[in-house]
């Protein structure tokens, strides 16, 4: 009898790790593969990849390869414990496994949706994703069509979300959707709980948006005392006594809503005495900002006046709020006092904090961010005019907020700025010089992140005499800027905005 050498797929050992479909660059990058060598030696076991020795590490007793970045193609992994003898029938024990890499990701073109001007509105989003097999947004998904095509339906615009396609091997291609919502430029009147429940001062609010001075109100939801104007549900709002019941919430909204004007509800977030006290009284004290010896940060609003911005319930509970206007009818949501208190950080202790203030300020926009849409509402911030300068002075970065929010609300009273602010030697006499140059500022500190900037403008006197002539000034000052409207504050509800504002 005549032995001829006769190779054959070596069997008796197991490999792990490998997919049992095609593998996708992100896979490959990490893929690890493991032999178990059983009873034999793993220092004895030999690897070959595409016909060409490799090497392992051993690990107890199993042997770990990680082949890295391979080419696009079918690939063979071969293990193997040669044989104790000159064998020429067989190989010792192995494995051999046969793979496909495909490193190319789907191309994605996305049609940015159009028209959308609230997110009380469903979107369909559309696009094209060739040779992908899934193409999602969050939870929602479709699969495209042979040419690839592919449309998602949405309850409301995901301004930000990432599309993603995906491939059958896992590759990915990502867009983001860039598209705003595309709202009208903003007219706006603050209006104060009890000013909108003043006979004499929610008429002459009415009188504004009736001839077209106004297009928007901005009415407070919970003001800097922290109570609460209407008759909220929200537990927390009623079990520490913030519900006042000023005025009637769903009959202002349907009133305003009947004339067309939009309402932008006001949530005084973190400057909460009402809460603050509360808290302390009732064993919550982590939920107020303290001193580093453990007493409660005294202020220059009061001894107690500061929540704790880091704390996951004083959080819940302005989202809660938030969410609850606009589910009223609402059509945006500005958070005020979205920051720490005035003074040196090193005499403030925010209880549970691990990151810094500034960042922890953005991070509760961006919990807030999508409840507040998912309810249909806008969701805005108001921030010091000097956080485009100076944003670690009150936690307040500009391009880390923006991300968060439809558009910054900066607080450009020309009263509140000191002399010599963006070159203005007397701000509260150059109106438009201080208004002009900082919105230039606030417009590049949001370049990129999607949001727009309505500017707050001063109707008040403080050490000027500010009349119709000045808060026509700043409002030509905001529109030769560029930016998308203003908001008017008058502490005392009584406005001097005569003529249209356009």
């Amino acid at each position: 009898m005549t032995l001829s050498w006769v190779r054959t797929e070596p069997r008796g050992l197991t490999v792990t790790g490998l997919p049992n479909s095609l593998v996708g660059a992100a896979t490959m990058s990490a893929m690890t593969l493991r032999v178990d060598a059983g009873e034999y030696d793993p220092a004895a076991m030999r690897l070959e990849l595409d016909g060409e020795p490799v090497t392992g590490a051993v690990d107890g007793s199993t042997v770990v390869y990680r082949p890295g970045a391979l080419p696009d193609g079918e690939h063979k992994f071969t293990a193997e414990i040669p044989p104790s003898f000159l064998g020429f029938l067989r190989t010792g024990p192995g494995v051999s496994k046969t793979f496909t890499v495909d490193n190319e990701a789907p191309t994605l073109e996305l049609t940015q949706p159009t028209g959308v001007t609230s997110y009380r509105q469903p979107v369909t989003l559309r696009g094209k994703a060739k040779d992908a097999e899934r193409v999602s947004v969050g939870n929602l998904s479709a699969t495209p069509a042979d040419d690839g095509s592919f449309e998602i339906a949405m309850p409301r615009a995901q301004t930000g979300a990432q599309v993603v396609a995906v491939d059958a091997a896992g590759n990915q291609t990502a867009q983001t959707i860039t598209a705003a919502i595309e709202q009208p430029r903003i007219k706006a009147v603050h209006v104060t709980a009890y000013g909108w429940s003043d006979d004499e001062l929610r008429e002459d609010v009415l009188n504004m948006a009736r001839d077209g001075r106004i297009n928007t109100v901005q009415l407070d939801i919970k003001d800097e005392d922290g109570e609460v104007g209407y008759d909220s549900q929200v537990p927390l709002a009623r079990e520490s006594g913030a519900v006042m019941r000023i005025y009637d919430a769903p009959a202002a909204l349907r009133q305003l809503h009947d004339m067309g004007i939009r309402v932008v509800g006001r949530i005084v977030a973190f400057r909460d005495k009402t809460m603050a006290e509360w808290a302390w009284q009732n064993g919550h004290q982590d939920w107020v900002i303290q001193t580093p010896s453990g007493e409660p940060y005294s202020s220059r609003y009061g001894p107690i006046a500061f929540t704790n911005f880091a704390n996951p319930e004083i959080r819940r509970y302005n989202i809660d709020l938030a969410v609850e206007a606009a589910r009223l009818g609402f059509d945006g949501i500005m958070y005020d006092y979205i920051r720490r208190p005035d003074g040196a950080l090193s005499q403030m202790h925010f209880p549970g904090s691990t990151t810094s203030p500034t960042v922890s300020i953005a991070e509760f926009l961006h919990e807030s961010r999508d409840p507040v849409r998912d309810a249909g509402a806008e969701q805005s911030a108001a921030v010091f005019g000097v956080a485009s300068t100076r944003p670690e002075e009150i936690a307040q970065d500009i391009p880390l907020m923006a991300k968060y929010v439809d558009y910054i609300a900066p607080m450009l009273y020309p009263s509140h700025w000191n002399a010599g602010e963006y070159g203005v030697a007397s701000p509260n006499s150059q109106p438009y010089d201080i208004i002009f140059r900082s919105l230039q500022d606030f417009r590049t500190q949001t370049q990129g992140t999607g949001a727009k900037v309505v500017p707050w403008l001063q109707d008040f006197s403080l050490g000027v005499s500010y009349g119709p002539g000045e808060v026509r000034t700043q409002i030509d000052a905001a529109n030769d800027a560029g930016v998308n409207g203003f908001f008017l504050w008058s502490p005392t509800v009584r406005y001097h905005l005569a003529g249209p504002s356009d």
